[in-house]
């Protein structure tokens, strides 16, 4: 993995645990056959070099639905205190 495209992506996309699902996913798209969005600079080059060149060349975005996390935290929170849904474990 290049260091230096590593840190351009991160650049772009700051929060470690999306960009290691971006790459990831990515990364698993190229090796199914899916044509890069940049040129590789050698046919030696490696998938997730070429991700992470996407995402830093901004060719590649990631994008988070805050609505679905809200609802996703509401939801979790209405189920917690719900009586008959209390762990066997809890005090």
């Amino acid at each position: 993995m290049n260091v230096e495209f590593l840190k351009k992506a991160h650049e772009r996309v700051p929060s470690v645990p999306v960009l290691v699902n971006l790459i990831s996913k990515r990364e698993k798209q190229l090796i199914a056959g899916e044509k890069p969005l940049v040129m590789p600079e050698s046919s030696e080059e490696d998938k997730v070099d070429t991700a992470l060149r996407e995402v830093a060349e901004g060719k590649l975005i990631s994008e988070i639905d805050f609505d679905a996390i809200a609802r996703a935290e509401d939801a979790k929170t209405r189920h917690s205190k719900h009586p008959a849904l209390k762990s066997i474990f809890a005090d």
